[in-house]
């Protein structure tokens, strides 16, 4: 059934499971006039094309047309002409932009001139992979928690590294500074159809927690997607810079995303099993869905912690998950199951940062999940001990994620599952960009080695 939700006061509707004619329909009622064609490149940028109103319908027939080096991120010789197939069910509009002229939005897929999904598109790749667990009878179901920091920015614009507060975990006003912006955060994105279950602020100063209630995947891909681009822009408004930089300021705790995962099959929650007393009341799926992060962890953690930066939030820091390893309670494992039982059934995955594309680690994180029960891979024993001093060595040689980027890069190289995943012109595009990154980076002179060699060398 079609339906669309209407509120005055933010100026903004949302509709849900719309045809092309729908969305035609609504946006001349609405008044609109402009149309962003938004998706994502292979480094989970979001990208849009606008479009007037008077385009739409061809858009809607995915006749719009751009180059191949845009989702790429190279300006190749060889190009080719790729096209845009937007969602109807992601039609939105825009409750910043006035109402008269409204803007609006849908999030395209990205096809060949044959008319097959373009092999670098990672919607695509996200959709191939919930495919695949359909054919075994699964669903997955996600919600998320992302953190990010709020900085002020200097008199050209630009951000600085000061934070808007110097507030502490779940601080009220006046010692959270941020709330205003905050609550504009949420207000605009459940206007735009997202469904948040809480929003606080966190343990590092300027640091905030948003989070979304479960959903299927791929939705949730595009909300993650388009949560940045809210929160950035809302942050703006309010003369601030939102930022999911993975780890922005030394002596902080840096911003991750929280990824939950639960599988579902014929209506029920395939992770619970009330019969399994000694197990947690888990099921073998949700055991063997583990064991399959857990085998394939090193490579999935170059993709859902991209940048270079991402490890120094994966450091030795017992906030931080720097185990490939899973448990209820110890939270330096990269899994962690919450208490709650049966349709709450749920495993996170703690080590993914705000940094990565949403579709490509929902996707790489599935597949692993999936190769895990088709092949019944048992993971490890829980590692419920919180204190890790002592033995720290032996269990991060043993246990630990990729302390770099570098050594993420090589653990994706060398699996097959992952690699296979993405397909090989994402897979090469990333691996070709990372490691230029990685380049760049070792020929930069950092402030820290000019203080602690120039004076004694």
């Amino acid at each position: 059934m079609d339906f669309f939700i209407f509120k005055l006061g933010l100026r903004c509707f949302v509709l849900s499971l719309l045809s092309k004619e729908d969305v035609l329909e609504k946006a001349k009622e609405y008044d609109v006039k402009f149309i962003r064609l938004q998706f994502t490149d292979i480094l989970g940028s979001f990208k849009n094309i606008a479009i007037t109103i008077e385009e739409l319908e061809r858009a809607l027939n995915g006749g719009i047309m751009f180059d191949n080096a845009v989702i790429e991120g190279f300006a190749q010789s060889k190009q080719s002409d790729i096209y845009l197939c937007p969602d109807p069910e992601t039609f939105v509009i825009f409750p910043w932009r006035p109402r008269n002229g409204a803007v609006a939005r849908l999030i395209c897929d990205v096809y060949g001139s044959d008319g097959e999904p373009f092999s670098a598109c990672p919607r695509s790749v996200l959709k191939r992979v919930l495919l695949e667990a359909e054919r075994l009878g699964y669903g997955l179901r996600s919600g998320a928690e992302i953190e990010f920091f709020m900085f002020y920015m200097d008199d050209q614009g630009k951000p600085t590294t000061v934070t808007h507060d110097q507030a502490g975990y779940c601080d009220l006003t006046p010692v959270d500074l941020g709330e205003n912006a905050r609550r504009d955060m949420v207000l605009t994105l459940e206007s735009m159809g997202f469904e948040i279950s809480s929003s606080h602020h966190e343990v590092s100063a300027g640091q905030h927690e948003i989070s979304l209630k479960e959903s299927d995947a791929l939705s949730m891909a595009d909300n993650l997607a388009t949560f940045k681009f809210v929160v950035r822009t809302i942050a703006q408004r309010h003369g601030l810079h939102a930022s999911f930089m993975p780890k922005p300021l030394a002596g902080f705790n840096g911003s991750g995303l929280h990824l939950h995962h639960s599988l579902w099959k014929e209506g029920e929650n395939a992770f619970h099993a009330p019969s399994h007393a000694n197990c947690q009341q888990l099921s073998k799926t949700a055991y063997y869905y583990m064991g399959g992060l857990l085998e394939h962890a090193r490579a999935l953690t170059a993709i859902t912690n991209p940048l270079i930066n991402s490890y120094k939030r994966l450091g030795l820091d017992l906030a931080a998950p720097v185990l490939a390893g899973w448990s209820e309670q110890n939270r330096s494992t990269m899994i962690r199951v919450p208490s709650q039982r049966e349709s709450g059934t749920r495993i996170v995955l703690r080590s993914p940062d705000g940094t990565c594309n949403p579709y490509l680690a929902m996707a790489v994180t599935l597949k692993a999940g999936l190769v895990g029960i088709i092949s019944k891979i048992k993971p490890p024993a829980a590692m419920e001990e919180n204190n890790l001093h002592g033995g720290l060595g032996k269990i991060i040689k043993n246990y630990g994620l990729p302390s770099n980027l570098n050594e993420a890069l090589c653990a994706l190289s060398a699996n097959e599952v992952i690699k296979e995943t993405l397909g090989e012109q994402i897979y090469s595009r990333f691996i070709e960009t990372k490691e230029e990154e990685c380049k760049r980076f070792n020929t930069i002179i950092h402030p820290w080695e000019i203080e602690e060699y120039l004076r004694n060398y």
